[in-house]
């Protein structure tokens, strides 16, 4: 169908539905295969504490903290009993942090959230051996990403935008700050986009002597206000919002535009002065993270261009602001994340990942700027760092075994030699304790749902107990088709995919297909895990499900990643457009019928292949809060993989869907949260009001109320319902 023939644009309301699509069977039916029915069982929240031979978890609905010992599972003792505290009494609490020395836990309760990561709650602070609970703060009911001092005496937290500190031992509480103000100001705490981007939710570190505070203060006064209108939803009312919509404002730096302005400040806990730390470089953009070096008065600052392909480390001396330059790594394309947010402070070195050999290995450097030596090497990928022990030896996790897997290694200190602690036929992550003693092992496959153990780390990596077991998910879904691997060419290059076919697979039959993807740079969909979701729905009625790698996606080598620099959705849709067209090409495929489908960049790269110019080989589309325009999202993600609009004209003219709406040649359905404050509903509306310009249409089904997950109230699975229910009526 073409649809550039059609003159009228039609927006689906519950009302404008088709009789099939108000019937609840297909979300009834969907429901048990997606978000949050289709969870697994995780391992119990542990908090171990600082010698890591006892560990601390919430018990009895919150109502207690208990002590555990690591290696036997066996209550040591209740820590903190909310009907038993002496001074304060609360109902329960929701979570819990110990201070590094053991003597407090740090509760709260009533947490409200901001953005994805960051909340304010009601804290309070246990002191153990006095049994004595009381509120952190007494002027502030509301505190924001506390941070206990290492002597566990004192507490820094936000409020309002201001950083105070609670000093324990004289019951004092000070402002560290006073310029802190709404949309103006931020001590402490990260904006919108460097807690979305940078994965950060503070913005604080105490000295290892406690003598000094430093903070990160954010000033967003020039950054453009953005405004959303808060529509009345029924999964999460607001009765104020039910006649007259609210209206959410906060600054969010579209690409080109001006971000915050940040710098770091120290804060002498005696005298109470503040020092501002300043930088003489102007390419200084970005100050992902400040930490302090272990043992020592130096507080190591990383910074970034807004290009975010130079990264800087500094030495600094707060109180006297004397600053050495440790590190400058560089890049031709951006930077790899991790090296800034994964870099490890360790006592007597710093290690980086760095990708300077076209795969991401660890480096090791001093405090005064030399390369002390590639501690791993080899064609694969280190892809998180786990420690060091007493030994000096090293825990990582790797692509050593392909792409597809994750294997936990060890490497020794004193031989060099690589230990394998895991099997290299599925996906292993680790979380160690501290002193490296013991540590949680998650293994997955696609035949294997988590399983999660506690393994000592002795010479026999003994199996202590599990931690959560998945057996009864496996057994529920035996008979439900998973994923096989398989892969594909695309102009010359080599492609990693699954593939699900339907329980009842004949190979004599002509299918439909639903190509998946998500496509983002350095992410990954075709991985040995387990996964029970829409997609296997799909496939148990009638679906073959296909799902490759694009170029640009992660795991591989960095020259596969970066090609994508500068020119976001080119090569993810040829890479697509030939994949589609070689499914076509099996004999269990009917060509005619392939359909595509992604969230967020998974659905910016749906309307990408949707427009593709050239005999383009899909018959329906769903694309669910796509990115239309990299002008419309924010700095740092954008601005990483394409520069800024001013500096790269071209690309962003040719990346953007909303600029390929003429050669959309299929039926298109978008669905979106109102109250997405990532992917704004914008990026919608405008696709649609260019769409309607051109005299064209596509079916749009929105969320009121809901963000970028549109999740809570059973509403994954109406995405997904409505979602399988436009597929039915477009390809079989």
């Amino acid at each position: 169908m073409n649809i550039r023939n059609i003159l009228s644009f039609t927006l689906l309301s519950l009302g404008a539905l088709s009789v099939s699509a108000n019937k609840p069977e297909i979300v009834k039916d969907i429901t048990p295969y997606v978000y949050p029915q289709n969870s697994v069982r995780r391992a119990p929240a542990m908090q171990f504490a600082p010698d890591g031979l006892t560990y601390y978890a919430l018990a009895d609905g919150g109502k207690k903290v208990i002590q555990y010992d690591t290696a036997t599972g066996k209550e040591v003792g209740v820590t903190l009993d909310v009907e038993k505290t002496r001074e304060t009494k609360i109902p329960s609490i929701q979570g819990f942090t110990i201070s590094d020395d053991g003597s407090r836990l740090m509760v709260y309760r009533n947490r409200e959230m901001i953005y994805r990561r960051s909340f304010t709650a009601e804290y309070y602070l246990f002191e153990i051996k006095r049994n004595i609970l009381l509120p952190l703060s007494t002027e502030h009911p509301r505190q924001q990403a506390p941070v206990i001092s290492p002597d566990g005496k004192m507490v820094a937290f936000v409020a309002d935008n201001n950083i105070y500190l609670r000093k324990l031992v004289f019951n004092t509480e000070v402002a560290v700050t006073t310029d802190g103000k709404k949309n103006e100001i931020i001590n402490g705490v990260p904006d919108w986009t460097y807690e979305e981007e940078f994965k950060t939710n503070g913005s604080m570190a105490w000295s290892p002597d406690c003598s000094t505070l430093c903070f990160i203060k954010y000033n967003e006064t020039e950054v453009p206000l953005y405004s959303m209108e808060e529509y009345y939803s029924y999964c999460r009312p607001v009765p104020e919002h039910e006649l007259y919509p609210g209206m959410m404002q906060y600054k969010y730096p579209v690409a080109g535009e001006t971000n915050s302005t940040v710098s770091v400040h120290s804060y002498d806990i005696d005298n109470r002065k503040l020092k501002k730390i300043t930088f003489d470089d102007r390419n200084i953009e970005y100050i992902p993270r400040i930490e302090y070096r272990p043992e020592s008065d130096q507080l190591i600052v990383t910074t970034l261009n807004r290009e975010q392909n130079r990264m800087e480390v500094f030495s600094v001396n707060p109180k006297s602001t004397v600053m050495k330059s440790l590190l400058v790594e560089q890049d031709n394309a951006w930077l790899p994340t991790a090296a800034y947010e994964d870099m490890v402070i360790e006592k007597d070195q710093f290690l980086v990942f760095s990708s300077r050999t076209g795969y991401a290995h660890l480096y090791a450097y001093s405090y005064g700027g030399a390369l002390i030596g590639q501690l791993t090497s080899g064609d694969y990928n280190i892809t998180d760092y786990y420690g060091k022990d007493t030994m000096g030896n090293i825990y990582y996790q790797s692509t050593a075994a392909g792409p597809l897997n994750r294997v936990i290694s060890k490497k020794e200190a004193k031989t060099g030699k690589i230990v394998d602690l895991t099997p290299s036929d599925a996906t292993y992550s680790a979380s160690f304790a501290p002193g490296m003693k013991f540590y949680i092992l998650t293994h997955s496959s696609v035949e294997h749902a988590p399983d999660v153990k506690l393994i000592s780390n002795d010479k026999k990596q003994t199996e202590l107990r599990v931690l959560a077991d998945n057996s009864a998910v496996m057994d529920k879904f035996r008979n439900v088709p998973k994923r096989e691997f398989m892969t594909f060419t695309s102009d010359g290059v080599t492609l990693n995919a699954y593939i699900i076919k339907p329980a009842d697979f004949n190979p004599s039959r002509k299918y439909p297909v639903i190509m998946t993807q998500y496509s983002g740079p350095g992410s990954q969909q075709v991985l040995n895990t387990w996964s029970m979701d829409w997609q296997n729905y799909a496939a148990l009625n009638g679906y073959i499900v296909v799902c490759a790698d694009p170029r640009g996606t992660g795991g591989r080598d960095r020259e596969f990643e970066t090609v994508v620099y500068r020119n976001l959705g080119h090569y993810e849709t040829i890479d697509h457009i030939n994949v589609a067209r070689q499914v076509a090409r099996l004999p269990y495929v009917d060509g005619a019928r392939i359909g595509m489908t992604g969230w967020s960049y998974g659905g910016y790269e749906t309307l990408m292949a949707a427009s593709y110019p050239h005999d383009n080989p899909f018959a329906v589309a769903v694309s669910i809060a796509p990115v239309t325009d990299w002008r419309f999202y924010d700095t740092i993600y954008a601005e990483r993989y394409m520069l800024t609009p001013q500096m790269n004209h071209d690309g962003y003219t040719e990346s953007a869907p909303i600029n390929h709406t003429a050669t959309l040649s299929c039926p298109l359905l978008i669905m979106y949260g109102t109250m997405d404050d990532n992917v704004h509903p914008a990026n919608t509306l405008n696709y649609v009001s260019k769409l309607q310009s051109e005299g064209q249409f596509c079916d749009m089904f929105l969320f009121p109320g809901m963000n970028h997950s549109i999740n809570g109230c059973g509403a994954r699975a109406v995405v997904y319902g409505k979602m399988m229910d436009y597929f039915n009526k477009n390809l079989k």
